[in-house]
């Protein structure tokens, strides 16, 4: 059996795939069978996590649509129809049994193709609203997995089924030593700062100035991207004479799995942005939250993502265009000097745990897979 893996632009598409292969070869083992595995996209995104897996890559461009004026758009067109024509052949030599999309805008090229060649399509909408590539691909999807209720109804009813949110297998194990391995005290309270897979500038810079104030009663564990380290450190250490309060300030670009899943384990409440992969993450990891999602002109799901998480968990949401330093220790101090209001929280997580939506897609998958050998 052959199964194409593809959706990407931000780790909030890739690592869910990683998640199904995951569970795809948990069902391989069980079952003594060795599925093949391809993730499809202009790039690998993260070759050590394709290798992990055993899942091969194939390169296929495609061209980005942005939410806002760029000439950039006109010329992506044209990449993007090349995509499909370079999708096609692929498809056509691989011939695979089903395609899995999680969305954005490296799926396109290989769900068009993957329809014209009558391929099956899986796609899977994690958002409170679906993004353009999967308002696409549900025309001709076989399957629709959904993470959230209220998106439903954007979908063909008798396609979508209600699977959760496909979590990678680190989020469900608990890290041993988790302090040990990111070489921190277990004396204070710990904040997870986090943009998501390539952080968040704006967030950075609002952390950065609370800074003096957060690092008097908390640890902070700020993942930042790998582009920001150099700049995020040189203002953190710009903002103190004295260089010892830093010791409780640890700053991360990329955080490996195994890490990040740890983050999450040592964090007394998380301050992130509103990807629905974070999102869901934190609720398997039952911690409080602060969302500031990315500005609706920018990202139209993020908001609508925070808000529906926030209805279900009881989480903040601070939206960035009335957001201060000084509104986000009063937020934090709040949060976690309230232990009726922390439990509460705590318990509203636990209602989107889903430990079983990467089990539930890989047997979908297996089974159209079946049908179409």
């Amino acid at each position: 059996m052959r199964i194409v893996l593809v959706g990407g632009g931000t780790g909030g598409h890739f690592y869910p795939l990683m998640a199904v292969g995951e569970a795809l070869r948990e069902r391989d083992q069980g079952e003594g069978r060795e599925t093949e595995l391809f993730y499809m996209g202009p790039d690998a995104y993260s070759a050590e996590s394709l290798s992990a897996l055993n899942i091969k890559f194939v390169h296929c461009p495609a061209g980005k649509q942005r939410n806002y004026f760029s000439v950039l758009n006109y010329f992506d067109k044209f990449k993007t129809l090349f995509g499909i024509m370079v999708a096609f052949v692929k498809l056509l030599k691989l011939y695979p049994d089903a395609v899995f999309s999680k969305g954005g805008y490296t799926s396109v090229p290989v769900t068009i193709a993957a329809s014209l060649l009558r391929i099956p399509v899986v796609i899977h909408e994690s958002d409170a609203v679906p993004g353009r590539a999967n308002k696409l691909a549900a025309r001709f999807a076989r399957i629709i997995g959904i993470a959230h209720m209220e998106v439903a109804e954007f979908f063909p009813k008798e396609k979508v089924i209600n699977v959760g949110m496909p979590i990678r297998q680190a989020f469900m194990k608990p890290v041993s030593d988790p302090h040990t391995l990111l070489g921190i005290g277990t004396e204070r309270p710990v904040i997870l700062v986090t943009g998501g897979s390539s952080g968040a500038e704006r967030l950075n810079d609002f952390v950065l100035a609370a800074l003096p104030k957060l690092l008097s009663a908390y640890t902070i564990v700020h993942q930042v991207g790998d582009k920001n380290v150099e700049k995020v450190s040189s203002a953190a250490t710009s903002l103190f004479t004295d260089q010892s309060p830093l010791a409780n300030y640890y700053l991360f670009g990329h955080l490996p799995q195994e890490k990040f899943a740890a983050a999450f384990q040592v964090a007394d409440l998380i301050v992130t942005r509103a990807g629905s992969t974070t999102l869901f993450e934190i609720a398997l990891s039952a911690k409080p939250s602060i969302l500031v999602p990315i500005p609706e002109e920018v990202s139209r799901d993020q908001r609508s993502n925070a808000y529906a998480y926030a209805r279900a968990t009881g989480a903040t949401v601070l939206e960035e265009h009335n957001l201060s330093d000084d509104i986000l220790v009063a937020e934090i101090n709040r949060i976690l000097g309230d232990s009726q209001a922390y439990q509460a929280m705590v318990e509203g997580t636990k209602a989107l745990t889903s430990d079983q939506a990467a089990y539930k897609l890989a047997d979908i998958l297996i089974e159209i897979g079946h049908s179409h050998e």
